[in-house]
């Protein structure tokens, strides 16, 4: 297993709202219990509901607002707040700020698995 990933190694993908750009994972080659990430939420934008059927996620704002739902809940959310999710809550973050939000996730699993609602 490979233990040590360079910056140019992290595999990005851009989205309408944002990127995800993914540090650890079994796809990463890299751990074969979790995955990290960076999730950029451009101004103003949001990522579509879903959960997560085989995992938690730990979401912690690095920069920028947001309001992050869970289940039937809001919560706003700045640099420094951290919430975890179990796994089949339904949740989504938007950013409602006028910069991009910057928002490291991590997963209890390699091969995190995602259903959008």
């Amino acid at each position: 297993m490979k233990y040590l990933l360079s910056a140019d190694e992290a595999s990005e993908k851009q989205m309408d709202w944002g990127s995800l750009t993914w540090f650890t994972s079994a796809a990463q080659g890299n751990s074969d219990s979790l995955t990290t990430g960076l999730c950029i939420l451009k101004a103003r934008e949001g990522n579509p509901r879903h959960y997560h059927p085989n995992c938690d996620e730990v979401l912690h704002v690095l920069e920028g607002t947001i309001m992050h739902s869970f289940g039937d809940d809001e919560f706003p959310m700045g640099p420094g707040d951290t919430i975890n999710i179990p796994r089949e809550v339904v949740h989504n973050a938007r950013n409602t700020g006028q910069t991009e939000a910057r928002l490291f996730i991590c997963f209890s699993s390699s091969d995190r698995q995602t259903i959008e609602v």
